[in-house]
């Protein structure tokens, strides 16, 4: 798809930053790919450095196993989060996995492009998040988590492509709100580790985008891009501010009347999909 739609920020930037833009579709030439291009374009026409891990490309492993951990086999005692930490702490993960952990240490934010498959990431990105964010690097005793992770300080955009139209991902739509289809990302992974994630960009109806659509994504698409660094971030609630008991419950009281399920853990009333995503 071709669209007249900027490459370069027409609004002020912030300095310069370092951008890490992971992308996961086994097509070079699918919606998803050239979301990714023009992020990347986007960025670095804003000023920014990026660097970027196209999964498929790389011919990505997505199983965690004993070769990801040389010298520190599994073990019944401990299993694979004791060998993981233990690879970790000795430097001896094998070469993929520290060259990704070496870009999200390099990164001050991360932009993640995928298509919503069975309503979760592409089995390669799992594999991804799975092998790259071990125990003792970006998460484990000595940090606190959810909001005090050992990723703390980066922020991170979840930029997605789906079949089903909008309405679909609303509050009473069928799939549900789009943002408790990505909370297990939103929250479970990046928050946990203590990356501040930003809404969710998201392109509805991917498989019959027109080309005035599409122009129209990528109009969207550059502004969040443009705010990656500037625009609030969802305002999930800290372990450690006071708003949760010793068994990570929280306390009564803490929400706005009404709020239930996911919502629960941000700190202002979840509005809907549809709300959080116009402009």
């Amino acid at each position: 798809m071709t669209t007249n739609a900027p490459l370069i920020s027409t609004t002020p930037t912030t300095r310069p930053r370092k951008v890490l833009v992971v992308s996961a579709h086994p097509e070079a030439d699918s919606l998803t790919a050239s979301l990714a291009d023009f992020a990347v374009q986007r960025l670095r026409g804003a000023g920014h450095e990026v660097r970027v891990s196209d999964l498929y490309a790389m011919k990505w492993k997505a199983v965690v196993d004993a070769d990801d951990f040389p010298d520190h086999p599994p073990r019944d005692s401990g299993g694979v989060l004791a060998a993981a930490g233990e690879a970790t702490l000795a430097g001896r993960l094998s070469p993929d996995v520290a060259a990704e952990q070496e870009k999200l240490v390099w990164a001050d934010a991360v932009v993640l492009q995928f298509p919503l498959w069975w309503f979760s990431v592409p089995a390669i990105l799992k594999g991804w998040m799975d092998r790259v964010f071990t125990f003792g690097f970006s998460h484990g005793p000595e940090f606190t988590p959810f909001g005090g992770g050992g990723l703390g300080g980066r922020r991170a955009l979840l930029a997605v492509t789906a079949g089903a139209r909008e309405p679909a991902f609303s509050d009473r739509g069928i799939n549900g709100p789009l943002a408790d289809v990505l909370y297990p990302v939103q929250h479970g992974l990046l928050w946990l580790t203590g990356i501040q994630p930003m809404e969710p960009f998201a392109v509805f109806d991917a498989n019959g985008l027109s080309e005035e659509r599409y122009a129209e994504a990528l109009e969207t698409y550059g502004r969040r891009l443009d705010g990656l660094f500037t625009d609030e971030p969802v305002p999930f609630r800290s372990l450690a501010g006071g708003d949760y008991d010793h068994g990570m419950r929280l306390l009564p009281g803490r929400e706005e009347p009404g709020t239930s399920g996911m919502a629960l853990h941000t700190a202002r009333p979840a509005s809907s999909a549809a709300d959080r995503l116009a402009g």
